[in-house]
């Protein structure tokens, strides 16, 4: 099933999700829709947030940021009830966006190393450490459980300049090849 996503503005994204039973029935079903959603959207990382659901699940695949040739160091995944526990190395710029937030890209600076506590659908705990590209993805996706979106990174400045277009999207003036749910105007 394919689900809309949440658009800017609506609470949902400003909570900070609550962790999931383990042994929850429906969890292996909603992680593969989470994936098909993400996949529906062009997306590489898609949080429960942004279908609306207010828990502490993520998944990614950073396999399209990889070099031709190199898509098997790419990563395809699902968190549930992660933790990072560590973000280390430099701080280095990319642009981002968010599937929450379209048709808006901004560069964001994020440590290119992280190690994260997370369990899968057998409900085994794994610590594992991420760089590069993946680590950004986790990072950012990780950022919507939390209740932050990448906008909240930029500059004072950076945020008014955006706060039109913000505002738009808010209300679905905006140009989005998937369904989304707005908070100011229904659904669309």
């Amino acid at each position: 099933m394919i689900y809309p996503i949440v658009a800017y503005g609506d609470p949902v994204l400003r909570a900070k999700a609550q962790d999931i039973p383990l042994n929850s029935p429906e969890l292996e079903k909603l992680i593969e829709d989470m994936f098909e959603t993400m996949y529906h959207a062009h997306g590489v990382g898609l949080a429960a947030p942004q279908i609306g659901k207010s828990i502490r699940l993520f998944v990614i695949d950073s396999k399209p940021f990889m070099e031709e040739g190199e898509e098997e160091k790419g990563v395809k995944k699902a968190f549930i009830n992660p933790t990072i526990l560590e973000e280390s190395g430099e701080e280095w710029g990319f642009d981002e966006g968010c599937l929450s937030i379209p048709g808006v890209r901004e560069e964001v600076w994020r440590q290119e190393n992280i190690r994260i506590r997370y369990y899968d659908l057998e409900g085994k705990e794994h610590i594992e450490e991420f760089d590069d590209l993946t680590a950004r993805v986790i990072q950012h996706e990780y950022d919507h459980i939390e209740g932050i979106l990448f906008t909240d990174h930029l500059s004072a400045l950076k945020k008014r300049l955006l706060k039109g277009k913000l505002t738009k999207i808010t209300k679905g003036d905006v140009d989005a090849d998937y369904r989304m749910k707005f908070p100011a105007a229904g659904r669309r």
